[in-house]
């Protein structure tokens, strides 16, 4: 018996629903972190407080909790290649990637110095607080970041044992497998050339922000967040190589909507609907296309104060509204925002006329492209 399917949760409700997969995804993880908690504690019951954090992050059912868009795309990506409703296996290998997206996170925020992740403490400040709590010795905030990093490594391991021990075939995840690994040197290439970007001595300047930015974009959140988890659903189910193709020139244009989305939400968002601080993303001096976009249009004055102040650990609230002042006058946002209904459509349009063998993941893929695009959070 595989490590996901323990105890299989019985197929209810209908799969056009997203809350239906949702739930499906989550009995996944929750059956399979059952199982790594028992052999956590079995080594110590002090590592008792890594396994409440690791369940609380991965399994919050807030509004503001996991949006599970990579587990969708790989399993209507399944569906799309002919892949059976009601396989259990294709769920738990779709319940993967959200332990990749869990750890990605985890050393994201460490990396960013985040204090909060969808409104509740990040792991590293978590960690920090219960070491502060209980007395101990030594840096707190030092054992926080190293306790973050080691949570991470942990779920991105669990990633890998949950993919291989789904239930399906041999065949089909020795097939999937390589580009599982592909997928996870993409993202983290993508994120050192994110953190890279404030930090290096660019020559000439401002001048490649633009080109660098869409660097970031496709290889930190295009690919990862809708083009490989929608091939590797497909290779799974031994997609054709003009689906995978197809998938490919779906998922990549909007993957890339996708990330413009969040850039937008990182400056403008509600932090009571994203969990996170009013104008974080400006607070963390992220090098968005956002910003690349400002920076190319806006005047030497605006642009002196965008430099000044964007990655202020101590922006305040009056700082954050005088840089979204200079990033709206300079009209980026409305250009990314046509970017991201031209990209919408490419995407679109590329779906219209993918061999996809089940009609019903083609309309499913339509709306969570939607989704993906326009979401508030």
């Amino acid at each position: 018996m595989s490590l996901a399917q323990s105890a299989p949760a019985p197929v209810v409700g209908n799969p056009v629903d997203a809350e239906w997969l949702r739930q499906r995804v989550d009995a996944a993880l929750g059956t399979f972190l059952t199982g790594q908690e028992r052999t956590l504690l079995a080594i110590s019951p002090q590592l008792a407080p890594l396994c409440g954090t690791v369940r609380d992050f991965l399994l919050d059912e807030r509004p503001t909790g996991g949006k599970r868009l990579r587990a969708a795309f790989c399993y209507w990506g399944w569906r799309g290649a002919g892949g059976a409703a009601d396989e259990p296996g294709a769920v738990a290998a779709a319940a993967a990637l959200e332990l990749l997206q869990a750890s990605a996170l985890v050393h994201d925020d460490l990396m960013d110095r985040s204090d909060t992740r969808r409104g509740l403490p990040s792991v590293h400040r978590r960690f920090e607080t219960l070491h502060r709590g209980a007395g101990w010795r030594g840096d707190a905030e030092q054992f926080g970041g190293a306790s973050a990093v080691l949570v991470g490594d942990l779920l991105l391991v669990w990633c890998d044992s949950l993919f291989a021990e789904s239930g399906l075939p041999r065949d089909a995840v020795r097939r999937a497998k390589p580009l599982l690994d592909l997928m996870r040197t993409e993202v983290m290439a993508g994120q050192y050339l994110d953190m890279l970007e404030p930090a290096a001595n660019w020559p000439g300047g401002d001048a490649g922000a633009v080109d660098r930015a869409r660097t970031v974009i496709e290889y930190k959140s295009a690919k990862y967040t809708v083009q490989r988890p929608l091939q590797l659903g497909g290779l799974l189910a031994d997609a054709s190589a003009d689906l995978t193709e197809a998938y490919g020139a779906f998922g990549l244009p909007l993957g890339e909507a996708f990330q413009l989305r969040d850039d937008l939400l990182g400056v403008y968002g509600d932090p009571a609907v994203t969990g996170k601080p009013a104008g974080d993303d400006l607070r963390e001096g992220k090098r968005t296309l956002l910003v690349a976009e400002t920076l190319a249009s806006c005047g030497a004055a605006d642009a002196r104060l965008l430099s000044d102040l964007l990655g202020s650990p101590e922006l305040d609230a009056d700082g954050v509204e005088r840089l979204r002042d200079v990033i709206t006058r300079s009209g980026a946002p409305r250009r990314i925002e046509e970017r991201i209904a031209a990209l919408r459509e490419e995407a679109l349009a590329v779906l219209d006329a993918a061999p996809i063998r089940e009609p019903m993941a083609r309309g499913i893929l339509t709306r969570l492209a939607a989704a993906a695009t326009t979401r508030r959070h």
